[in-house]
């Protein structure tokens, strides 16, 4: 698989079978991942993986919390802009209704939809998740660092014939996450990330683009 295709083919996938993923894959797609861009060479993420019996544990108390209707844990950082403007506001409208029209679910049933958000907190179903933190000292460009670290996974794990689904959903439960991972004080949760092979029995339709004309402007003589 060369570059372009792992890019047009990566996506967020919210269905995952059972297929355990190999560590050495997961070991070979974080040690090439480390060559991501680092002003400074800081590298300024500090990674979790979890699998196995830790992630069960850490799916079950997120789920059981989830279900109660708890509320998040007091936010580290927003996750979206108090006031989104045009536009950004409507992609994010033209997506939630383009995920939830594909499921049959209305906008007005808020049982159904409450039902698929569950399914963030069990991975969707993945064997193996990854948690990025950053420490909280770090900057703007330290963030960007993480962005870029983690979409350099995103397209290894294409390339190993793996799917993932970043989740910043989970630094709303960063605490639940602790108590599983036991992270050195210090650090925030930016994201989980869902990592398995897809469950290609139920299809998805994929999100869009914006046309480069919306997002890209060339300067020439």
């Amino acid at each position: 698989m060369d570059v372009y295709q792992a890019v047009t083919s990566r996506r967020a996938v919210r269905r995952f079978t059972d297929r355990e993923v190999p560590r050495e894959v997961l070991e070979r797609v974080l040690s090439a991942a480390a060559w991501a861009p680092s002003g400074s060479n800081m590298q300024p993420w500090n990674t979790y993986v979890l699998t196995g019996s830790r992630l069960a544990e850490l799916k079950k108390r997120a789920i059981e919390r989830a279900a109660s209707s708890d509320p998040s844990d007091e936010r580290q950082f927003e996750i979206y802009p108090p006031a989104l403007k045009s536009p950004y506001i409507d992609r994010r409208l033209a997506f939630g209704r383009s995920r939830y029209g594909a499921l049959g679910i209305l906008r007005e049933d808020t049982a159904a939809r409450r039902k698929v958000a569950l399914a963030n907190w069990d991975c969707f179903g993945a064997p193996a998740a990854l948690f990025c933190y950053i420490d909280r000292d770090m900057c703007r460009p330290q963030w960007a660092d993480v962005g870029m670290y983690l979409q350099t996974i995103m397209l290894l794990l294409r390339a190993e014939g793996l799917h993932s689904c970043p989740q910043v959903a989970w630094s709303m439960y960063h605490r639940t996450v602790a108590e599983v991972l036991s992270p050195p004080p210090g650090l925030v949760l930016f994201c989980g990330m869902s990592i398995g092979y897809e469950d290609t029995t139920v299809p998805e339709p994929r999100t869009g683009r914006a046309p480069l004309s919306e997002t890209v402007t060339f300067i020439e003589d």
